[in-house]
């Protein structure tokens, strides 16, 4: 069964993409934490984060630290946040989350209203800080 994010990657659904390659994919979350929250996940179709094979978990991992760095460069916070639920979709993905405190990724906080237009502008300062 194709999850949400598959139909992303297909180009079904549309998404703020932040960042691509080959095998990842990085966009931000529809209804985020914080200004910048954005998933990462393996263009492989996986439900469970630690049933992906070692080089693609790696991929993933590292591919998610550059973008980390790309939504640093664009979003005002102290640190990027990491979190691995899993639950909500069954698609393996990370949560890159800006962060000033830890209370900041709390999944029961009220969520950010953004804009079509600030998560385009921010979307693509991010995707010109990738590398």
């Amino acid at each position: 069964m194709s999850t949400i994010f598959s139909k992303i990657v297909a180009g079904e659904i549309p998404a703020y993409k932040v960042a691509e390659d080959d095998n990842y994919l990085a966009f931000f979350d529809i209804s985020p934490l914080k200004k910048g929250h954005t998933l990462v996940i393996p263009k492989k179709e996986v439900d469970y984060i630690f049933d992906l094979d070692d080089k693609t978990y790696n991929g993933l991992m590292a591919f998610a630290k550059r973008v980390a760095s790309a939504i640093e460069e664009n979003v005002k916070c102290k640190r990027i946040g990491v979190v691995v639920l899993g639950l909500e979709v069954p698609h393996a993905h990370v949560h890159l989350i800006p962060m000033d405190k830890e209370s900041d990724i709390r999944f029961s906080n009220p969520r950010v209203e953004m804009s079509k237009d600030e998560f385009a502008e921010l979307a693509d300062a991010v995707r010109k800080s990738f590398r």
